[in-house]
């Protein structure tokens, strides 16, 4: 998650999901955000449970977050959204984090102020199909690597 390389100049921060389904198989998905939420880049990829099939890595435009509610910071004031729904290759699904109040302090090391926490996956039909994190940075102000 944290890398070596810079931030694209136009990226204030990300929004990023690493989900282990019940079926075994596994789903990333992420997008780097401008200052008006739009996507700076976006991509992810599908691991199949073992034995079932092959890896899929996502392309640009095929992964959309689109928030669903939000929670607000009492310690930084940041509005972070809490529950997204999200379009992939493999079909739409809701991300609800499970404890709204997951918002990390780590200015004294990374310098970041950021949001990641556990969070469930549910299908089309709100039947859940994972478990996995959420993460959330640029919220609460943008995120500057390097």
């Amino acid at each position: 998650e944290w890398s070596d390389q810079l931030l694209h100049p136009d990226a204030v921060g990300w929004d990023w999901i690493g989900i282990n389904l019940f079926d075994g198989s596994a789903l990333t998905a992420f997008r780097l955000r401008d200052r008006l939420g739009g996507a700076v880049w976006d991509g992810g990829s599908w691991r199949a449970a073992p034995g079932t099939g092959k890896a899929r890595i996502f392309e640009r435009g095929e992964v959309a977050f689109e928030a669903q509610r939000h929670w607000r910071s009492p310690v930084s004031g940041a509005r972070y959204p809490v529950e997204w729904r999200l379009r992939s290759p493999l079909g739409h699904y809701t991300v609800r984090a499970l404890l709204d109040a997951q918002e990390l302090d780590s200015r004294a090391s990374t310098g970041a102020m950021y949001w990641e926490g556990l969070s469930e996956l549910s299908d089309a039909t709100g039947r859940p199909v994972g478990r996995g994190y959420l993460e959330m940075t640029g919220y609460a102000s943008a995120l500057r690597l390097g």
